[in-house]
């Protein structure tokens, strides 16, 4: 085997193995956190902090983070990246106080946001076009193999060894990535060296994204509302800084300027905006309307995590082979199905109906994920893999958060501050009901968008005409949204103004 091809595919393992571990912990901890609750006697405002705080510190992080691995190496940042998340994992299960415990978590999710922004821009570099969309697929498949094993695995750790055994765990598996790394990831991608880092972008984009993301999560209370808004004001502000800025934290023209990367972008939010609640709410549904234990329920919800990993391996290989815009749309529509029987759900329903929606919605996640994630990142220039990356990481975040602020802000306009009992299920099954109702037409909002983007592809192409490519020194964008935005490079050598990139393209 060619020894590009062999790095290649052991970059894939590095990548995959990150990949497992974060929503690993992430679908695990939910089972750990009555455990924690009482351990520290937390209230349970408090106790939500504990995954909120980690999300919080990912998102506002990933951005400049990833800005910082374009001027001193993706490579480096991912290595680093994955040993603060380990060392502060491993400090989770040590904590004495709950202040040890968040510190821990938000810097844990710093390390998170080091990987993330890094990971897809690495693997979408070790990969030519005509192989990115599998090796995208198996990486998606892998973190819905790690949503679908979370909830069985965390609880049998929690369970028989403490909810401490939980993170030493993922610590450990955390410090095996570290030597794959070294002997797999052997060249470096640097595409912005000697460039200056954006501090004050970054505050003002940090401090507008928290504000967006607590408003969300906060949405049904005034003070939510207020903190959306002040957030809202200060991206504002970013987006004017980074436009009069030399050396941008996010470079405007990647969004404003590229239709492509635009709409694949919005499709993304608008789905994660669409299907990431809808987890909180069957388990709500399963537990208190239907009476299933956590066990029980968890078995029910794997349903959905499984397929989902199954069909994000076939799309990814077939977004290498035809058009992954209509790969998307059809996912969408698929999950727009299954969320438009989940507008009809009662106390009544089968289980099986149950876990046969749950089958309609993991295949339509699984067959938009892959291809929308190859056509992100084939739409734009290597230079700007990682600025995609960081973008597209954050979008999901951002999507997730304002999925659990619709949920939430249902739930408190039907059900207010009475507390979950067999009692209060009629007017949860209303909330859930507006809930599903919502997320349905986002779905369809979401296809539309996902549509719109073949009109500016070439006819029968795959995701390696949906950007630019390289070849001959020639730079070729689709519709003329990015053919002028990059310098030509010559052929072999990554995109970057010349910088020591010690990297070709492989495979």
């Amino acid at each position: 085997m060619d020894n590009n091809v062999k790095e290649a595919r052991g970059g894939l393992l590095v990548i995959g193995v990150a990949a497992f571990l974060v929503p690993f912990m992430g679908s695990a901890l939910n089972l750990a956190l009555p455990e924690i609750g009482e351990a520290f006697s937390m209230p349970a405002v408090t106790l939500t902090w504990v995954s909120t705080i980690y999300l919080l510190s990912t998102a506002v992080l990933q951005v400049p983070l990833a800005r910082l691995a374009d001027m001193v190496g993706r490579k480096r940042v991912f290595c680093a990246g994955v040993l603060l998340f380990s060392a502060c994992t491993f400090a989770c299960g040590l904590a004495s106080s709950t202040r040890v415990l968040l510190a821990a978590r938000f810097l844990s999710g710093a390390g998170s946001a080091m990987m993330f922004g890094t990971s897809t821009a690495i693997l979408t570099s070790l990969f030519p076009p005509e192989r990115r969309g599998w090796a995208l697929g198996v990486n998606v498949a892998v973190v819905y193999a790690a949503l679908a094993a979370g909830p069985f695995l965390g609880g049998m750790l929690t369970h028989y060894l403490g909810w401490e055994a939980l993170f030493f765990s993922g610590a450990s598996v955390g410090l095996l990535v570290l030597p794959l790394a070294r002997r797999y990831l052997r060249g470096e991608w640097v595409e912005a060296r000697g460039e200056r880092f954006d501090w004050t972008g970054s505050v003002l984009y940090g401090a507008g994204l928290a504000g967006v993301i607590h408003g969300f999560s906060t949405l049904s209370r005034a003070s939510g509302v207020a903190c959306l808004a002040s957030g809202a004001a200060l991206l504002l502000l970013f987006v004017l800084h980074e436009r009069r800025c030399a050396s941008p934290l996010l470079d405007t023209r990647l969004v404003g300027g590229n239709r492509v990367f635009r709409l694949s972008l919005l499709a993304a939010l608008v789905n994660y905006a669409a299907t990431s609640a809808v987890a909180f709410m069957l388990s709500i549904y399963l537990q208190y309307a239907r009476g299933l234990d956590a066990r029980a329920a968890g078995m029910v919800l794997i349903s959905q995590a499984c397929v989902q990993s199954l069909c994000s391996l076939a799309s990814g290989r077939l977004s290498d082979r035809v058009s992954p815009a209509r790969l998307a749309t059809l996912g969408m529509l698929v999950g727009a199905a299954g969320i438009a029987g989940l507008v009809f759900l009662d106390a009544g329903t089968p289980l099986a109906v149950v876990v046969g929606l749950l089958v309609v919605l993991g295949a339509g996640f699984g067959l938009f994920s892959s291809p929308n994630t190859n056509l992100i990142m084939s739409s734009v220039s290597r230079r700007e893999y990682g600025q995609a990356s960081a973008i597209t990481g954050t979008a999901r975040l951002a999507g997730q958060a304002a999925s659990m602020g619709i949920a939430g802000m249902a739930i408190s306009l039907h059900v207010g501050d009475a507390r979950l009992s067999p009692a209060v299920v009629p007017a949860f099954m209303e909330s859930a009901r507006v809930t599903f109702v919502i997320f349905l037409l986002l779905c369809l909002a979401g296809a539309f968008a996902s549509r719109g983007r073949r009109a500016l592809l070439p006819e029968g192409v795959a995701g390696e005409d949906a950007g630019v490519s390289q070849a001959g020194g020639e730079v070729r964008g689709v519709g003329g949204t990015r053919g002028t935005d990059v310098d030509a490079a010559a052929p072999g050598v990554e995109a970057g103004d010349g910088e020591d990139v010690r990297r070709e393209d492989v495979v």
